[in-house]
């Protein structure tokens, strides 16, 4: 994580990626968004809120603008864009190549649902906190 609050992680891509016209495929992207998207929840969530919630995506939009070949790698940042309204809450996903270009971007929406009951739950502004930039500037002003 940097120092704000944005996650960063590096995926290859493997022969298993790769479609008919020898680039990463569309479904893959979608795959290591949702993989990028998990990981952060497990680092930056505090354990006991882990347990108790998981995170359900209701949209992705996906912009595609460059490509990866196997064995190739990319970048993968992602960070909760805003504060969450209710359930739901944004989050961005940019893939880079080694030159920093942006080759995929993401906008998702997710919604918290706890794991107990498999309903949809507002998000608590503590479980919210570890994600949220704007959360650690109002704590280090204070």
């Amino acid at each position: 994580m940097d120092e704000r609050r944005r996650f960063h992680i590096r995926f290859q891509a493997t022969e298993e990626d790769i479609d008919e016209l020898g680039h990463v495929n569309n479904a893959v992207w979608v795959t290591w968004i949702q993989d990028v998207s998990v990981a952060h929840w497990l680092t930056a969530a505090r354990p006991r809120d882990a347990d108790t919630y998981v995170a359900m995506v209701l949209r992705h939009e996906v912009d595609y603008r460059g490509n990866i070949r196997a064995g190739e790698e990319t970048f993968a940042i992602t960070w909760v864009e805003g504060k969450p309204r209710g359930a739901r809450y944004a989050r961005c996903v940019e893939f880079k190549d080694s030159n920093g270009q942006t080759l995929v971007a993401a906008l998702s929406q997710w919604v918290l649902i706890e794991k107990a009951t498999g309903k949809l739950v507002r998000v608590p502004a503590e479980v919210a906190a570890p994600f949220l930039y704007e959360t650690r500037r109002k704590e280090e002003n204070e």
